[in-house]
């Protein structure tokens, strides 16, 4: 038995992987670690005979097994049906390289619980990881501050817009600390809205997401008026490369921020899935064209095929005009899911806040819409708008200052 390199003391909770296939375990381990950052990583190499299976379950109790399939499936079979005769409440998650019904089949007849299918993707993972929850009394990852993602249905539906706007409403209570993350590595523009500039990204902290601190955290992120920002990179072709797993970057931002609002490229990249499948709650922005709503249609589709649940997504309908485009009852009907909430359009309102620098007045329509969407999203009950002549005062006034750091 190997015990691999823990975040917690041995009395926490440990997961036991069985998996004698070197590829396959050395990709499990780290998507193990980042979701499951307070349980400890037991490994053996090879599959235990019964006097070691009896004995790693009584040392260990470990709340959950991953055990691989292919490497020989009919000894995995015979490790299975010990593991479970001595602890029939252990959930076994199989492991396998491909997808085979039969093979799956045999495993959930002898008792196994879920099955992964090789290199474990992490939207995948978190979905096994939900539907564990039940039965298993792993501690579940993201605990802490609540993500908000705010995604394109399509390009230029405003999603930016509405991301900075909201962090920029929420950030007038005092009931904690706030984050924007601009975690869009093409098109993010957060910086340019917000006039920061700044030498680090999220990439920089993402690339250092397991041995982030709270000095290193200071330096990477840009604070103003009591909400930090996290800037996507001036060069796009910095983020060309496949992003890591953004699991331990949000739980860090979790454990030290109330609510923290991510800008998210549009759903359908492997990035954006993942963060999808990670946030507390996903606002999904479109207008009312019929191109932008049919491209709601896919992303919703693909959601849904993801397994990312329904009842996490805010359909809001932006730049809304009764008389130009479909309605939103009509949207409602043939999305098959409620509009959440709609956001004016007012171009003129919209460009002078961009040019400078500041959130739509909340003296505006388009600024009334859009603090109430940030008082619904915050979980807070919503505040009378504050008098015009107040409007820019405080927070809100150094938040969106013009001098860039």
């Amino acid at each position: 038995m190997e015990r691999t390199a823990s975040l917690v003391p041995t009395s926490a909770k440990s997961a036991w992987i069985v998996c004698p296939h070197a590829g396959m375990m050395a990709d499990l381990i780290p998507i193990l670690s980042s979701r499951l950052p307070e349980v400890s990583l037991v490994s053996s190499k090879s599959y235990p005979e019964i006097p070691a299976i009896r004995e790693q379950l009584a040392a260990e109790k470990p709340a959950v097994c991953f055990l691989d399939v292919e490497t020989d499936a009919e000894r995995a079979l015979a490790v299975a049906g010990e593991i479970l005769a001595l602890q029939p409440s252990l959930p076994i998650v199989i492991l396998l390289e491909r997808n085979d019904p039969t093979l799956v089949l045999r495993f959930l007849r002898r008792g196994a619980a879920e099955f992964l299918l090789r290199p474990f993707p992490p939207e995948e993972f978190q979905v096994v990881l939900e539907r564990l929850a039940p039965i298993s009394p792993l501690p579940r990852f993201g605990k802490g501050g609540r993500v908000i993602a705010v995604a394109p249905a399509k390009g230029a539906c405003g999603a930016s817009t509405i991301a900075a706007n909201l962090a920029a409403h929420a950030a007038q209570s005092d009931e904690g600390k706030l984050l924007v993350a601009d975690l869009d590595p093409l098109a993010g523009i957060i910086a340019f809205l917000m006039k920061v500039k700044s030498p680090y990204s999220f990439l920089d902290a993402l690339n250092r997401a397991t041995s982030l601190d709270d000095d290193l955290w200071r330096g990477i992120v840009t604070s103003r008026g009591g909400l930090d920002i996290l800037p996507a990179p001036d060069n796009p072709t910095d983020a060309m490369a496949e992003l890591p797993d953004p699991a331990p970057l949000l739980e860090f931002a979790r454990q030290r921020y109330q609510l923290i609002v991510v800008d998210s490229p549009p759903v359908f990249s492997r990035w954006a899935t993942s963060l999808a499948s990670l946030c507390d709650e996903l606002v999904l922005v479109t207008t009312n064209e019929l191109a932008a709503v049919h491209a709601a249609q896919r992303a919703l589709a693909h959601l849904e095929r993801q397994r990312i649940e329904r009842a996490k997504v805010r359909l809001v309908l932006n730049r809304f005009e009764r008389s130009a485009g479909l309605s939103r009852e009509a949207i409602a009907t043939a999305l098959h899911v409620e509009v959440a909430h709609v956001v004016p359009a007012d171009p003129e309102t919209i460009h002078r806040s961009i040019v400078e620098a500041k959130p739509a007045p909340a003296n505006s329509a388009v600024g009334r819409s859009l603090r109430e969407l940030a008082w619904q999203i915050s979980g807070r009950p919503a505040q009378p708008a504050p008098r015009p002549r107040s409007a820019w005062s405080g927070i809100l006034s150094s938040l969106f200052s013009r001098a860039t750091l």
